[in-house]
């Protein structure tokens, strides 16, 4: 479905994603290494519950929020992948505050 282009080394980055390792490349957004590791859903939407993924790739829906280091609610898709980093999936409604 999705093909990397080969205009970049493809320089490998580790991260873990609900807690298990992968690995991205070097200069992809969190969307993307999400959408290459075959997890696809990056949340479930909060009245239905049903899976819900990135969509446009350039920060209009907010389809692909997820939560990045600890900070929720974060666009996967406007942020790029970095060594160690945690992204987790979140699941339903999501709490406003500290």
């Amino acid at each position: 479905m999705l093909k990397r282009m080969h205009d970049r080394p493809l320089v490998p980055v580790g991260i873990t994603i609900d807690g298990r390792p992968f690995e991205a490349k070097a200069g992809d957004s969190v969307a993307a290494a999400l959408l290459a590791s075959a997890i696809g859903a990056t949340r479930a939407s909060p009245v239905a519950g049903s899976p819900r993924a990135p969509y446009c790739l350039m920060g209009v829906c907010f389809e692909c929020l997820v939560t990045i280091d600890g900070v929720a609610n974060r666009q996967a898709c406007m942020i790029p992948v970095a060594e160690g980093m945690r992204i987790d999936r979140q699941p339903g409604l999501r709490e406003i505050g500290p």
